[in-house]
C-alpha cells in the first residue's frame, strides 16, 4: 500500500503542476462558467464548482505534502552524506532537522557569531557580487 501510495502521490504532483493540469482545469472553469445561463446562476450551479474545488484542493494537500516530505528527506540524506565525506565539515550536524526550531535558531546564531556576524546580514559570495554587477 505505500509503494503505491507512493508513486500514486508522486505521479499525481507532478501532474498537478503541469501545464496540462492548468488547462484541464481552465476549461473546467470555463465550462463551467458558460454552463452559467443554462442552469440560471442557481445556487445548485454554484454549490457544484465550490464542492469539486473544495475536494480538489483538500486531496491535493495530502498528495503534495507526502511529495514534499520524500523530497526533504532525499535532500537532508544527500547532505548529511557530504557532510560525512567531507573532512572539514562537523559531522554533529547530521540530523540536525530533528531538533527543535530554538535548537536549530541557537546553532545558526553560534556560527554566525563564529563568522563574527552577530546579528548582520552576510556578506554576499563573491560570485553573487559579481551576477548582480552585470545588471
Amino acid at each position: 500500500m505505500k509503494k503505491f501510495f507512493t508513486v500514486f502521490a508522486g505521479r499525481t504532483a507532478s501532474f498537478s503542476g503541469s501545464p496540462t493540469a492548468f488547462v484541464v482545469a481552465l476549461g473546467t472553469v470555463i465550462i463551467w462558467g458558460i454552463s452559467g445561463p443554462l442552469f440560471g446562476f442557481s445556487e445548485v450551479w454554484q454549490l457544484v464548482i465550490n464542492t469539486g474545488t473544495t475536494i480538489v484542493t483538500f486531496l491535493m494537500i495530502f498528495l503534495v505534502q507526502n511529495s514534499q516530505n520524500r523530497d526533504s528527506a532525499a535532500m537532508e540524506a544527500k547532505l548529511d552524506e557530504l557532510l560525512r565525506a567531507v573532512e572539514q565539515a562537523r559531522a554533529d550536524f547530521i540530523g540536525i532537522e530533528h531538533l527543535t526550531e530554538e535548537e536549530i535558531d541557537d546553532i545558526r546564531a553560534r556560527l554566525e557569531k563564529e563568522c563574527g556576524r552577530k546579528g548582520e546580514k552576510p556578506p554576499p559570495h563573491h560570485a553573487m557580487t559579481r551576477l548582480l554587477s552585470r545588471r
